[in-house]
């Protein structure tokens, strides 16, 4: 069994594998990553939906599973549901066993952040949002009455919560603006890149013959990204496009069925999606929420040639230099039919992947996120509770012999 010189507990708001969408993403290729770093992972991963995943042993010392507990009430109390949810007493008595660090996966782990057992700990959390700022897009995004009505609570009580985050030693931020804001209300922030799966990307060829958008089509974000696009840019032009993502809603395969050159794609796995991306002469890109970082943009600059986005797509990403930024559908759509017709050369490739080694590296941000934790508090925690035992021992010997 290997042995590592530190360790660190890693608690996730869900099974981390397979990598198949943003937030586990970013996880997955964290723990591989620490692992590399000589770090011994201790994995603790809430479920719902997800099994049990041998694959995880190979990256993590140990991984532990506890059930998320949904309520048939979720605008009931204070607590944002998305934390008050995943709560263990299993959990906690895990994290007790020793003085090791933890690093909170989301705000939505962080039910145990500000515990008083756990006060002597060094504390890190991963934020992959500002939370109630993201709650308050999928509000305005959502078209059903009662999940617009939740997004809307939820998002009130996350901005209220937020203060637990004093509690943190340390916040890794996913981006420079998420890294602005949590640095100026808590003064412990730093920015630690989305990790991702790119580490070995190969130039894709110039040879394209479509357009693509894609994302978990499920999400009301993207579907409806998707709607706009195929309204005010797809449908605009002849050029061949594929819409490739997993649970797409009635409204959207009716809207593509009108067109002749759009074409879905549906049940798409990892490697399927990569292949597309890859192929795709231009991967567009659109969002009305410019909240953390968007890792299909990341995937599309490792894996794809030209990629093409509306400005919140982008904006205070540090991926500004890569991409053509379009302020508007018409821009997109003139973007579009010019970049479908022009060479994407190794050169544009190469000095593309340099630029994203030099800030996107995954061994980078797990050098610099280890170098941030105080791996030495584990042994100052076990120092001062040896000590206090030693001394009610003493103290008890004393009064046992002594008159």
């Amino acid at each position: 069994m290997q042995k590592f010189d530190k360790y660190l507990h890693v608690v996730a708001f869900d099974v981390p594998y397979p990598a198949d969408y943003g937030g586990v993403i970013d996880i997955f290729y964290k723990l591989k990553s620490l692992h590399d770093q000589g770090i011994g992972v201790i994995l603790h991963s809430y479920q719902y939906g997800r099994s049990e995943q041998q694959e995880l042993l190979k990256w993590c010392k140990e991984v532990h599973y506890y059930p998320r507990k949904t309520l048939r009430n979720p605008f009931y109390g204070s607590v944002p549901y998305i934390v008050r949810t995943r709560n263990s007493d299993e959990l906690l008595q895990n994290l007790l066993k020793d003085g090791f660090p933890i690093l909170f996966e989301g705000l939505h782990c962080t039910y145990y952040l500000d515990h008083p057992q756990l006060k002597n700990r060094f504390k890190v959390v991963r934020t992959h949002n500002i939370e109630h700022d993201y709650y308050k897009s999928l509000e305005l995004s959502e078209t059903k009455y009662f999940k617009k009505y939740f997004f809307k609570v939820e998002s009130e009580r996350l901005e209220r919560y937020e203060e637990v985050l004093k509690h943190a030693d340390l916040i890794a931020a996913i981006s420079p603006e998420d890294y602005k804001y949590f640095n100026e209300r808590y003064d412990s922030a730093i920015y630690v890149p989305a990790f991702h799966s790119n580490s070995d990307a190969k130039y894709p060829q110039d040879k394209g013959d479509f357009v693509l958008y894609h994302g978990n089509l499920g999400v009301s974000e993207n579907y409806e990204a998707a709607l706009e696009l195929i309204r005010n840019v797809f449908s605009k032009w002849k050029l061949p496009v594929i819409i490739a993502g997993n649970n797409p809603n009635k409204e959207l395969e009716k809207e593509i069925e009108l067109y002749d050159h759009i074409q879905l794609v549906t049940k798409t796995t990892t490697d399927q999606l990569h292949k597309l991306i890859a192929e795709a002469k231009i991967n567009m890109l659109h969002t009305n929420q410019a909240t953390g970082i968007k890792l299909k943009l990341i995937n599309a600059l490792y894996q794809g040639k030209f990629a093409i986005v509306n400005p919140l797509m982008v904006e205070n990403t540090g991926l500004e230099p890569l991409c053509v930024i379009c302020n508007d559908f018409e821009a997109m759509r003139k973007a579009g039919e010019e970049y479908f017709e022009k060479e994407f050369s190794i050169n544009e490739f190469n000095q593309r992947m340099e630029y994203l080694n030099l800030h996107f590296s995954n061994k980078s941000s797990a050098k610099k996120l280890v170098q941030s934790i105080d791996f030495q508090t584990d042994s100052k925690a076990v120092k001062r509770v040896s000590k206090k035992v030693r001394s009610t021992l003493i103290s008890s010997l004393r009064s046992y012999f002594l008159p």
